[in-house]
């Protein structure tokens, strides 16, 4: 299994032939982020059988210049730093000592984290929300299935009720799921801040005999 192939099978089904005449209408009428050659760049940056985490989030950020096809990542410095990731950050700090200031987390891509979405689309007028219920969630839920029919261990990290409901597709026991609470400010201080996610990671990939993230 490669992601070029689960792409290639996915597209003969209506449900992604009616996403994608959607997707297409929008970016030719709308402003659509991430730009449109980065909506699979989760994909690319973490091959198939490279994935050793998935930190899974929900649509792209609407903001000018801060989508970039990775969840929970900002593409640029000059961007708004979204109040999820600067929390993110502040635990890392709290759980680590890592004071991390580069809000692209390419890095951690690099290194097998799968940086997934649920959405991979959304309008910026229109904002949060405006590309789900699209045929978005169908096609991440079999990139989900896809990595949880693989033998080898993934961890699955889900903040947050919208992720946590997809633990349901992941039912072979060698897989780990970390839970947890979302780290937006509605929620960051109901259990996100001391949950030490990030040392938790580490320690499973380490037992898994997997090289620990350099965060």
């Amino acid at each position: 299994m490669n992601w070029q192939e689960l792409i290639n099978e996915e597209k003969q089904k209506p449900y992604f032939q009616e996403l994608t005449t959607f997707v297409d209408q929008a970016y030719q009428t709308e402003t659509v982020y991430p730009a449109k050659e980065e909506i699979y760049r989760a994909l690319e940056l973490t091959p198939y059988e490279d994935v050793k985490v998935v930190l899974l989030g929900q649509d792209p950020y609407h903001g000018e210049a801060q989508a970039h096809g990775l969840s929970f990542s900002v593409a640029s410095g000059e961007a708004k730093f979204p109040p999820s990731l600067r929390n993110i950050f502040k635990e890392l700090e709290s759980d680590l000592g890592i004071k991390r200031t580069k809000r692209d987390l390419t890095d951690w891509a690099e290194q097998g984290i799968l940086l997934l979405n649920t959405v991979l689309t959304v309008d910026a007028v229109k904002k949060a929300g405006s590309h789900r219920k699209k045929g978005w969630e169908t096609f991440t839920d079999q990139i989900i299935r896809s990595l949880n029919d693989r033998e080898k261990p993934v961890i699955f990290v889900l903040w947050g009720n919208d992720a946590k409901k997809k633990a349901a597709l992941i039912t072979n026991p060698q897989h780990k799921i970390l839970t947890g609470v979302h780290p937006s400010p509605l929620s960051a201080n109901r259990g996100f801040f001391g949950s030490k996610p990030f040392s938790q990671i580490n320690d499973l990939l380490e037992e898994l005999g997997e090289k620990k993230i350099n965060w």
